[in-house]
């Protein structure tokens, strides 16, 4: 029994009808799951002109739109206009036959095979959406990962996460506000004003720093005359690893400090973050990194909802452990993939890394694997390819390691081969949802307007 907070009475969660179809539930419309329930949708949630619709697919989220999570550092420092970018999930299922949810995933129900989704609420506290559960026969877990900020004293109350792109348009927000505010006060710049110090040089932090060189001085130009940002504008990156972006080799890692360096941004690495404070970050070597703005982008976790899901196993990082077949270990009826998923390949020690890459590989293989479980034939393992990884350091270079196809080794790349390789992956998670015309036709429309627009998100 639950509180109805509008009546002031207690009322029992909604159960929703159960489709006469094989009911398939995707939790989590990031980069894997929308791509899969897009598929389905068209190969099993519709009549197409060789088959009947045999499934029902139902995509459930908390959001409303969809962003592509690598892109969030691009909204964060204000070079990417979000409207431009955004998936609306509804109209997305409409176009391509699945149905849209709208809520947050609250627990699991196994025995009787039911996703509870929490009750929502808009911005004047009126009910949008019950507190109710949902019936499947098969469910999906894509719900992503989230920062993990490892208990560090201070880090919730005083640095900004950049797992949502709300959280990212946050802290953009909150940039531009600092920039109008030094620029209109009436003493003098402090030594922490207009610094921001990023936490973790991974992909994340490190594209970030890069971005926000350019975009801070972009803002500066459009008459914030009292601001010289070679002086008063500075970004201080912090990894506790002995390089930046340390999962990649150490030529690629190399050579992304070497630009860091030329951009004049801060490296501190073999620091430990102690705590974070109101005005900046304190290390475990007693330096203190003053900061209006600190950004956490050290290490990832499953969200806390997953360790409520009925017993469902997790690793030591929360994530839900899967077996090859991408089943959870527990419950067969249960898959779970991307960020969110925990599988160690056979032969191997380490898990699969949280990448855009392995989810999209991961929706691709699940989709074969719900239509062989539809039929009743065995499911097949996945098998994970690693093609390398690229990291954007905005419009001055992208640099990165591919996966030899003929040798197996990988090979350091720089420069516009690099930076035209990385946008080509947004574009194929673009062309997974909406076809290669309809990308292409938005491709060029973005460059015309491109050019008749600011650069930078000044609002």
């Amino acid at each position: 029994m639950v509180a109805d907070v509008t009546t002031g009475q207690n009322a029992e969660p909604l159960v929703l009808p159960k489709p006469s179809l094989p009911h398939i539930i995707i939790v989590g419309g990031g980069a894997g799951g929308l791509e899969l329930a897009t598929s389905l949708g068209k190969k099993l949630g519709r009549d197409g002109w060789f088959h009947k619709r045999s499934a029902a697919i139902t995509l459930v989220d908390r959001s409303r739109t969809h962003i592509w999570k690598p892109l969030l550092h691009e909204i964060a420092a204000g070079s990417m206009d979000v409207d431009r970018h955004e998936v609306e999930y509804m109209a997305q299922g409409h176009w391509h036959g699945f149905k849209y949810r709208y809520g947050e995933m609250i627990g699991l129900d196994r025995a009787k095979k039911l996703v509870h989704l929490a009750r929502t609420v808009d911005e004047d506290g009126r009910e949008v959406t019950p507190d109710r559960w949902l019936p499947y026969d098969t469910l999906v877990i894509a719900v992503g990962s989230v920062s993990n900020d490892f208990g560090v004293p201070g880090a919730k109350e005083h640095a900004l996460m950049l797992d949502t792109p709300e959280e990212a348009e946050r802290f953009n927000r909150r940039l531009i506000n600092a920039c109008v505010r030094a620029n209109t006060q009436s003493g003098p710049i402090r030594p922490e004003q207009l610094h921001v110090s990023i936490i973790g040089a991974g992909a994340t932090g490190t594209e970030l720093s890069a971005e926000l060189h350019g975009t801070a001085r972009g803002v500066v130009a459009f008459g914030l005359d009292k601001i010289d940002p070679e002086k008063d504008i500075k970004i201080t990156l912090i990894e506790a690893a002995d390089r930046v972006v340390p999962a990649l080799p150490p030529r690629v890692s190399a050579a992304t400090s070497d630009i860091l360096k030329k951009l004049n941004v801060d490296i501190r690495t073999s620091a430990r973050v102690t705590e974070v404070t109101s005005t900046g970050v304190k290390l475990a070597n007693g330096d203190f990194v003053p900061s209006e703005l600190v950004v956490w982008a050290a290490g990832v976790k499953g969200p806390d909802v997953l360790a409520k899901l009925d017993g469902l196993e997790v690793s030591r990082s929360n994530q839900l452990v899967v077996k090859e077949t991408l089943e959870t270990t527990i419950d067969p009826n249960i898959f779970a993939f991307g960020d969110c998923a925990y599988l160690v390949p056979p032969g191997e020690t380490n898990a699969i890394p949280p990448r855009a890459q392995a989810a999209h590989q991961e929706a691709s293989h699940l989709v074969k694997q719900i239509k062989a479980r539809l039929a009743g034939q065995p499911l097949k393992p996945f098998k994970y390819r690693d093609f390398g990884s690229l990291v954007s350091l905005g419009h001055y270079s992208t640099v990165g390691s591919l996966m030899g196809f003929v040798t197996g080794r990988k090979m350091l790349i720089e420069g516009f081969v690099a930076k035209l390789m990385y946008r080509s992956l947004y574009k194929m998670h673009e062309t997974a949802l909406h076809g290669y015309w309809k990308v292409t036709l938005d491709t060029l429309s973005r460059l015309l307007t491109r050019r008749t627009e600011p650069h930078v998100k000044l609002h």
